[in-house]
Formats: C-alpha cells, sequence, structure tokens
C-alpha cells in the first residue's frame, strides 16, 4: 500500500509540473505576441465582392427560365456585323479580319442558313446552310462549293471550312430542356462582373444549370453548362460539350434588348477552342417569328465550282 502510494504521489507531482510548464509557455508566447508582434500579423482584406442585389431561384425556376426562352422563338431573321478571330495555340498564330456584314435565318428545329457579305462591294465572302445534320457552304472568292456533316473529325488548316451552321443554332437558339432525355442539376459559382461605381472587376455569386443528355443507347453524357446572372436570372453564357467531354461552343451573351416583348441578346461570342476560332455577331436588325420559306434554306451548287466533299458526306 506504502508503494502504491508512494507511485500516485509521483504522478500527480509529474501531472502538476507538465501543467505548470505548459502555463508558462503559453504565457511567455502571449507576452511575446504583446510586445513585439513579431510572430502574427493581422491587415485589412479589401472586399472584391459586388454589392449588387441578387435573386434567389431553385432549380426548377431555372429550368423554367431555360424552356420559356426556348419557347418563345422559332423562327430568326437577323441582319448582323460579324467579327471573326481565327488561330491560337495549335496554329501558333492569331488572325483577326475585317468585320463583314452578314444575314442569319434560323428556323426550330435545326434549319440555318448564313450569308457573309465583302465590305463595301458586298459580293458574297459565303454562304451555308444547314438542316441540322448535313451543311452546305458555297465560297464564291475561291469558287468552292463545300459539302459535309457537322461534325469535324479533323479540322482543316482552311478556317472556313471549319465553320459549321450547327455551332451558330446552338448558340442562337437555346434548346429547352426535354425531360425525357435529359436532367439538369443545379450549382452555384461565381462570375467577374464591372462594378458600376468604381469600374473595377469584382466577383458576383451566380447560377448554373449543368444538363446531362442520355442518348438513344442509354448512355448519359453532359451536354451543357448554362450560366446565370443573378441580379436578373437572364442566361449569359453556355458551354456545349461533345461526347468526350470537350467544350465544342462556348456562347456568351451580352446587351439583351426586347424585341416585340421577347428579350434577346444583341451581342453574341461564338468561340470553338477545338477548332481555334471565335465569331463575335452584332444585331443589326433581327425580326423574330416571321415565317420562312423553305426555299430560303435552299442553297445550289453555283456552276462551275469546285465540289469538295468532307467528313465522307455523299
Amino acid at each position: 500500500m506504502g508503494r502504491e502510494r508512494y507511485t500516485k504521489k509521483l504522478d500527480t507531482t509529474h501531472w502538476q509540473a507538465t501543467l505548470r510548464a505548459r502555463i508558462f509557455l503559453a504565457l511567455l508566447i502571449l507576452g511575446t505576441i504583446g510586445t513585439s508582434g513579431c510572430l502574427f500579423r493581422s491587415h485589412r482584406v479589401e472586399s472584391r465582392l459586388s454589392n449588387a442585389p441578387l435573386k434567389e431561384a431553385t432549380q426548377q425556376q431555372l429550368i423554367d427560365i431555360v424552356n420559356k426562352a426556348a419557347a418563345q422563338i422559332t423562327t430568326l431573321n437577323a441582319t448582323v456585323d460579324i467579327d471573326t478571330t481565327v488561330g491560337g495555340q495549335k496554329k501558333g498564330k492569331v488572325t483577326e479580319y475585317q468585320e463583314i456584314r452578314g444575314y442569319i435565318l434560323a428556323e426550330k428545329p435545326a434549319m440555318l442558313r448564313m450569308i457573309g457579305l465583302f465590305p463595301i462591294v458586298r459580293n458574297r465572302a459565303f454562304d451555308m446552310v444547314s438542316n441540322g445534320h448535313d451543311f452546305k457552304l458555297s465560297i464564291p472568292p475561291k469558287n468552292q462549293f463545300i459539302i459535309g456533316t457537322n461534325q469535324i473529325t479533323k479540322p482543316s488548316p482552311n478556317a472556313l471550312e471549319n465553320l459549321r451552321p450547327q455551332a451558330f443554332s446552338d448558340a442562337l437558339l437555346m434548346r429547352p430542356i426535354d425531360p425525357e432525355s435529359e436532367i439538369a442539376v443545379m450549382e452555384g459559382g461565381m462570375q467577374n462582373v464591372v462594378d458600376p461605381k468604381t469600374h473595377r472587376l469584382v466577383e458576383q455569386p451566380n447560377y448554373r444549370l449543368d444538363v446531362i443528355r442520355r442518348d438513344g443507347k442509354g448512355n448519359w453524357f453532359l451536354s451543357r453548362k448554362i450560366y446565370f446572372d443573378r441580379t436578373d436570372m437572364t442566361p449569359y453564357r453556355q458551354l456545349i460539350f461533345d461526347r468526350e467531354g470537350n467544350v465544342a461552343t462556348d456562347a456568351t451573351y451580352q446587351a439583351v434588348k426586347d424585341f416585340n416583348g421577347i428579350p434577346f441578346p444583341t451581342y453574341i461570342d461564338i468561340v470553338r477552342p477545338q477548332e481555334e476560332y471565335k465569331v463575335g455577331l452584332t444585331i443589326v436588325e433581327l425580326k423574330l417569328n416571321v415565317p420562312l420559306k423553305p426555299a430560303q434554306f435552299d442553297l445550289q451548287q453555283p456552276p462551275g465550282a469546285q465540289v469538295k466533299i468532307l467528313n465522307g458526306s455523299k
């Protein structure tokens, strides 16, 4: 019994000594911080967040916004200014082309025609039409007539040969979210905006819808990402992906205006990163839901034009 009491006394003494040592060390550190301030420093962090009032939305409300916008437009007839940039890291250079005037006709589900005119003389620089699967492209200056599909297996060194009407159709006429073959998942994120008072870039919370699509074989894949500005819940960006998960089209929308009760962006920036070209479309004149005739989407091969077939099309 005496030996046990002696052992317990030693344990208690050791515990008390350890506690006193720890308290002394803590007081020493606090004293050092208070007198010298050399171990820690604090400073103010300037806020980079937007002060704009934000709206709230549920996942279903965002889906409804997309589907309502898609349902409002069946046809589009636009006069546009076309600003094109070609090149990047793959090509090793960037070429900016002079802005040209153009015309775009579109009719759901997938009909599109786009004509580009040379400045001043207004001769046709190109004329292309698509039914959603196949396309035809006439390049009068080169006396070429190109036939192909909207799928690009290998980008051509000729920038015009990489143009696909479907890329413009998908960007201009946003598709609805189909409950039969698509599901949409909501996520929160941030976007960079210009503060109206300081004119500096600040961050602002946004919403995103990840649209996941099921193909005919039952396989699911990421189809689109749609970004929403939370100040007005307007979609301002759309990423469209290929089946390998790469960005096929990056479309941004700016300067939304009202056209007979239908909001529509007056500037659309379309980037195709894999083919390394960018097309900016500035709306000069726009008519929505005006009936279009089938003949307006009929592009005939010019006499004597050299025919080129891409992607194994017939």
